[in-house]
């Protein structure tokens, strides 16, 4: 798998030594009783991804049939190619494996990012418990305190890999805006970007407004950071008085390529499983998502870890997918050329 192939050999070798037995045919109507059903989580421990694929993941079995256990495992690398390219190319194709990815990183093959080795129009997509607005912040030292300050100074994000918007937001704004931001890489989470702010060695990150606000709430109410301005489908309700980021674009190509880089947004916190499962074991799937969404349960342990339930199924996501991959040529290969 280019240039991470011994993380997926561990992968594949911790699936097996986790138990991650495949939930293969049996006979009555719980395929799953006496398995385990493996969760890969994109990113490294503490980071929103891992927060609700554990959440998740502590519910979700129940409503399989044969209530099986769930095992998490985290696969950072690439901004969560690594676990999308292994998910698509090595787990088991039987239901027994599923996972989450980064939402940008839906948009790394049709933009040809190096090690994006998936289709995700062939993807299983599960579902998404979340929307996402997207914001890019500054540290209160830093010398960049409003989004207009971005056009004159430099900022120093941190960001966790290709395929995700740490990066690519401010590479694309960079170069079509003119925003002036310097790129930190080499992170595995949002979580160590925070802590590489709080040392001084980064000033600010483009991060999902969810995560901000939950893993430093602190931050705001101490405005120790600021918001610079945000981006996603439309302007958060939350983030009133924040710029919105087409409010800087000039043209209208401008509009429609940043819509196009900011369309992972929708697609949220999404879970993925293998293509070409059994249709059954796809309908387990969803169904088990689906019933999960609603389980007063796991409602209670989100509201509790103040993660905010926005869900869509998996049926809306591959509908957002195939509109993506429906985008314009030219619009693509522009974003593409800016992202590498």
């Amino acid at each position: 798998m280019g240039k991470h192939p011994n993380l997926l050999v561990c992968a594949l070798g911790c699936l097996l030594a986790l138990g991650g037995m495949p939930a293969a045919a049996q006979p009555g109507g719980e395929p799953y009783a006496g398995k385990a059903v493996q969760m890969i989580i994109g990113f490294g421990p503490g980071g929103g991804y891992d927060r609700w694929a554990r959440t998740v993941g502590r519910h979700i079995g129940k409503h399989l049939p044969g209530q099986p256990s769930v095992i998490p495992q985290n696969m950072p690398g690439a901004g969560s190619y690594v676990a999308a390219s292994y998910i698509y190319n090595v787990a088991p194709k039987d239901g027994s494996v599923l996972g989450i990815i980064a939402r940008d990183a839906a948009l790394g093959p049709l933009t040809g990012a190096s090690g994006a080795r998936f289709d995700p129009t062939r993807l299983s997509w599960i579902g998404t418990p979340t929307k996402e607005t997207n914001v890019c912040i500054a540290f209160h030292t830093a010398k960049v305190k409003t989004v207009q300050d971005l056009f004159e100074h430099q900022l120093i994000l941190g960001d966790t890999g290709p395929g995700t918007g740490t990066r690519t937001y401010p590479k694309v704004l960079s170069a079509m805006l003119g925003m002036k931001f310097k790129l930190v890489g080499g992170f595995r989470s949002s979580v160590d970007v925070f802590l590489a702010m709080e040392r001084g060695e980064v000033e600010g990150i483009c991060e999902s407004y969810d995560s901000v606000i939950h893993r430093r709430p602190d931050w705001v109410k101490n405005k120790t950071i600021r918001f610079l301005f945000q981006g996603g489908a439309a302007p958060n309700p939350e983030l009133k008085g924040v710029p919105f980021v087409l409010d800087f674009t000039k043209t209208e190509e401008q509009k429609h390529a940043i819509r196009f880089l900011y369309a992972g947004q929708g697609i949220g916190r999404p879970f993925v499983a293998p293509p070409n499962l059994p249709p059954e074991r796809l309908k387990m799937l969803r169904d088990a998502f689906n019933a999960t969404m609603k389980d007063p349960e796991f409602i209670a342990e989100a509201q509790k870890s103040k993660l905010d339930l926005e869900p869509e199924d998996g049926a809306h996501l591959l509908a957002l997918i195939q509109s993506i991959y429906a985008t314009p040529k030219p619009i693509v290969e522009q974003i593409g050329q800016l992202i590498k």
